[in-house]
């Protein structure tokens, strides 16, 4: 038998110049501002006065972060924190099982109540937000924690079952039969292989309310009042007052504000893109 060699031909790849000039020009779009909130919050203000926004600093301080410290910003940021993980966690209590169920439910209310949470995406949340007044008061929440989680999860929870259910879908019917076959429950069957068939769409759907809950602002700022409750956008909004001059405070603060959501996109962002493109977990 003759044995045919197929001698391999190197070949240099011509580079990509177009996309490698807008990758360049987001770059600076993105890392501009970054370096610029950096720069301002280590900086003094008169270091900032004197030589401008975009130069670097002459000698870097920590002055701004005991500035803002000291203005409640541990207050906010505690309260920020409670809103966002029972936002997250009340999220996915509610929006897992109802998936579940309109996925595998053959029901016409299963259907008819996927339709409901549809239209929820073009009920935009300034539309209701005197009657919502009106619910919070009525219920005696107002000026409360529980008045900003509540419409958060309610208008977070559309988009979030519809990414589930677009990602429940994608599991195999006859891995569902296989379970029901073993004598697994509803219950059982969305635990042992729902869940961990769906891991990164459910990341996905966390980090998004995640986000949502922690940039929050029109829900705290109409609900509530006492300043024991503020979050950190309402403390961003003092902060705003509070140092017109000082903009290197100013900036101290936003960059505190933004980190821990910096963090979490750079610890979910493969789950976050994973569950986004509709590939689950793998």
């Amino acid at each position: 038998m003759s044995q045919r060699v197929v001698r391999g031909t190197s070949r240099t790849e011509r580079p990509n110049w177009v996309a490698g000039s807008f990758a360049a020009v987001w770059l600076v779009v993105v890392g501009v501002p970054i370096y610029t909130m950096i720069s301002w919050s280590l900086q003094t203000r008169d270091d900032f006065l004197d030589h401008g926004p975009i130069a670097l600093p002459s000698a870097l301080t920590m002055d701004n972060l005991v500035e803002v410290l000291n203005q409640d910003f541990v207050q906010y940021l505690v309260n920020t924190v409670i809103v966002t993980v029972a936002c997250v966690a009340l999220t996915l209590v509610i929006a897992v099982p109802a998936a579940y169920a309109i996925v595998r439910s053959t029901s016409w209310l299963a259907s008819a109540a996927f339709r409901i949470f549809l239209f929820g995406l073009a009920i935009p949340a300034q539309a209701t937000i005197i009657p919502l007044f009106l619910i919070i008061n009525r219920m005696q929440l107002y000026d409360s924690l529980t008045a900003i989680i509540l419409p958060t999860v309610a208008f977070g929870l559309p988009l979030v079952i519809l990414v589930l259910a677009g990602s429940l879908r994608d599991v195999s019917g006859e891995l569902y039969d296989a379970m029901t076959v073993d004598g697994a429950g509803p219950f059982r069957i969305l635990w042992q292989l729902v869940v961990p068939m769906s891991r990164g769409a459910i990341a996905a759907v966390g980090t998004y309310s995640a986000l949502g809950a922690w940039n929050q602002f029109l829900f705290p700022l109409i609900l509530t009042q006492d300043p024991s409750r503020r979050v950190l956008t309402l403390g961003l909004q003092n902060y705003r007052n509070e140092f017109q001059i000082n903009l290197p405070a100013m900036m101290m603060a936003v960059m505190l504000t933004a980190l821990p959501v910096f963090v979490l996109y750079l610890v979910a962002r493969r789950w976050l893109i994973a569950g986004l493109a509709g590939v689950g977990s793998r």
